[in-house]
């Protein structure tokens, strides 16, 4: 049987359950990963979070950590064409003139092993045009933005410090 590719299109579950050896070396890689020790968090955002997501959270190029997993477990190191995430060049317009519905500051949910995902977008449904919501997290949550993008919202995100990140979600 052919072991699974490593590729940024796999979850991290699935990248986890082929190769349970690489959880420390993910770590490893990015110290934001440690958070995948807490079961919770290991059972719902690791099934939803793509490599490519992850590259993001962990503020690690996606050929960088793709060929690291890979050369630990064997598998021929690529290139791997690097991303292009949409790179603001500075706050939209929109996150300046629009009035603040909702701050929810995730960081606590998250380190306990709750998922923010289902909070936000029921409190989302609730914006009217001219609102926005600002997630706090202490990383860039990538799966919950492709989410809430997928439900016809714009986000802009920007790093307010070590390890805060403030992201905007605004109606389209």
């Amino acid at each position: 049987m052919m072991n699974l590719l490593i590729t940024p299109d796999i979850t991290v579950n699935e990248l986890l359950n082929e190769y349970p050896q690489l959880e420390d070396k993910f770590i490893e890689i990015a110290p934001v990963f440690s958070k995948l020790k807490n079961p919770i968090l290991r059972k719902t955002i690791a099934r939803v979070t793509t490599l490519k997501q992850a590259s993001v959270v962990g503020g690690v190029e996606i050929g960088e950590l793709i060929n690291k997993l890979r050369k630990a477990v064997g598998q021929d190191e690529e290139i791997v064409t690097q991303f292009k995430e949409e790179k603001e060049s500075g706050k939209p317009n929109w996150v300046t003139v629009k009035t603040v519905k909702f701050e929810y500051d995730a960081s606590i949910d998250i380190n306990n092993g709750m998922h923010p995902v289902a909070k936000v977008t029921k409190e989302a449904e609730a914006l009217k045009d001219d609102e926005i919501y600002i997630l706090i997290t202490p990383f860039i949550p990538a799966p919950l933005i492709d989410v809430i993008r997928n439900k016809g919202y714009e986000t802009f995100t920007e790093e307010r410090g070590t390890n805060v990140f403030a992201t905007y979600i605004s109606r389209k």
